[in-house]
Order: structure tokens, then C-alpha cells, then sequence
């Protein structure tokens, strides 16, 4: 069966696609999550349509994730956190505790988006990843410093 993609789904294709799936996955999962519609022709047409209204938004979202890199770029995110005399921290530094400080400095960036291997455990400096747009990804300095 021949569907067309309402949303981008991993390892199947983007949104706007006419893929060729079998039809128990089509009718039972795809088209009541609102993932795809049947491939007809009016639907085809009105997709073509859609899709350069998506272009558009997709366009926009691309410029403002990269308006939000140049401000990551020039930015060193400051947390304060105790630590032992070695330079260990009592605890780690994650996700949360990076979009918390980012908030503070008047910047919202979802923690989702904050690629961070593992928690970090060290006073220092560290390269996180923030991940704005699927085709910007841009590295954030994350110092950690110890409590006074």
C-alpha cells in the first residue's frame, strides 16, 4: 500500500514522501497516529500544496535555530556546584542543570536538545552539543566552578 507522509518517521522517510509500506502497518499504526494518508490522488495533490506550506515553516524554524547558534556561540554558561579538594563534584551536572543556567542568562533551549554523553562529574571546562535543528548543531563552553 502507498502512503504519504504526514510526519518525518525514522527509518521510513520525511514528511511529504510517498512510501510503499505493507498495509496492516499502514491501516493499524501509521494512519490513526496521523502519521500518513492513503496515497490517492486528491490526497497527492493537496500534499503538494501542504508541503510547500511545510517548506516554508521549516525554512523559518532552520533561521530562527540558527539566529539562537550565533547567541550560543558567543556564550559561557557558568554553573557553580560543590566539589571536593580533587576537583569531583558532590553530584553531577546535567541537562537540566545546563537549561536551568541558559534560563537564567535569557536563553530557552529545551534539555532534550542538550547532547550530553554522560553527566559531568569534574570542575572545569566542557564542550556540550545543543542540537537546535536538525541541521544546526551547535557547541556550548559549559564551565563548572566550585561553590564558594
Amino acid at each position: 500500500m502507498e502512503v504519504i507522509l504526514l510526519e518525518d518517521v525514522p527509518s521510513l522517510g520525511k514528511a511529504g514522501q510517498v512510501v510503499r509500506v505493507k498495509e496492516g502497518y499502514a491501516r493499524n499504526y501509521l494512519i490513526p497516529k496521523g502519521l500518513a494518508e492513503p496515497a490517492t490522488s486528491k490526497n497527492i495533490t493537496r500534499i503538494k500544496e501542504r508541503q510547500k506550506l511545510i517548506e516554508r515553516k521549516l525554512q523559518r524554524e532552520k533561521e530562527r535555530a540558527q539566529g539562537l547558534a550565533e547567541k550560543l556561540a558567543g556564550i559561557k554558561c557558568v554553573i557553580k556546584r560543590s566539589a571536593g579538594v580533587e576537583g569531583k563534584l558532590f553530584g553531577a551536572v546535567t541537562p537540566h542543570d545546563i537549561e536551568v543556567a541558559l534560563r537564567e542568562m535569557g536563553i530557552e533551549v529545551d534539555r532534550k536538545r542538550i547532547e550530553l554523553k554522560e553527566p559531568i562529574r569534574h570542575l572545569g571546562s566542557h564542550t556540550v552539543y545543543v542540537r537546535l535543528h536538525s541541521e544546526v548543531k551547535v557547541p556550548l563552553e559549559v564551565w563548572v566552578e566550585k561553590e564558594d
